[in-house]
């Protein structure tokens, strides 16, 4: 029945009724979708990763936060659960790659497809590059929380470690990983969150700093002239202290 709905809509190269479409979809959840458990597995260590590094405390770092957990639980559960993003586009899908079962799970690779990569999409550069920025930005937010708790217990100024080459390191790793997530598996949901939860970060970022100004004044101007907010300077680091707090 699979076989025969999937050359039915090769040969015609139109969308099948709804009816039928529901139906093919069912037949490929059995394997490649409709894993729940996974999905609710890998949101929650995402979720809760950033929340133990992150701890969220006014309003503000809330929504942030609530946005990148929302980023994660509408990525795995395309990902894992039901393809949303595959569904619609799927007479188009069908009409211009004639060849693909894009309910398989490795067609959900869209990239790998839309670009014309073969063999294995869990081999191809984009999705290593993806998992490089995604194990890279876990990385980076461990590291800035450890170096941020140290500098709020001594009531003294971030600024070695990650915070020695960009000003928000924080934001950077959760930029990192969610763009590493779009290129191993974009999804419209998700692809209209992203610049929204940039937009955020950036918003907060300018707020939290107009903050650390008040707290720090002159330390913080010198600190921020020479450290970039997100994007590190080649070979520029602040190091040390480079100047007197006095």
């Amino acid at each position: 029945m699979r076989v025969l709905i999937r050359n039915q809509r090769v040969a015609r190269h139109e969308t099948c009724p709804k009816h039928n479409r529901g139906q093919w979809i069912m037949h490929h959840e059995g394997g490649a979708y409709g894993l729940w458990g996974i999905v609710l597995i890998e949101s929650a260590f995402f979720i809760v990763f950033a929340f133990s590094f992150t701890r969220p405390k006014t309003s503000r770092d809330w929504r942030s936060f609530g946005a990148f957990s929302a980023f994660m639980v509408a990525l795995f559960a395309e990902m894992y659960g039901f393809p949303l993003t595959i569904f619609l586009l799927s007479g188009w899908l069908a009409h211009h790659y004639p060849g693909v079962d894009f309910w398989s799970h490795n067609s959900g690779h869209l990239l790998h497809t839309l670009l014309g990569f073969k063999g294995d999409p869990h081999m191809d550069p984009l999705h290593i590059v993806s998992e490089v920025l995604i194990v890279a930005g876990l990385f980076l937010l461990a590291r800035s929380w450890r170096v941020l708790y140290a500098a709020q217990k001594s009531q003294m100024l971030a600024i070695t470690g990650p915070y020695s080459y960009v000003r928000h390191p924080q934001y950077v790793a959760f930029i990192a990983i969610m763009f590493g997530f779009l290129l191993q598996w974009p999804t419209i949901p998700t692809l209209v969150m992203f610049p929204v939860l940039v937009w955020m970060y950036v918003r907060l970022a300018k707020t939290e700093e107009r903050q650390v100004q008040i707290e720090f004044g002159r330390i913080y101007e010198e600190y921020a002239r020479q450290v970039p907010a997100f994007i590190p300077r080649l070979g520029s680091r602040s190091g040390e202290l480079l100047f007197d707090p006095e």
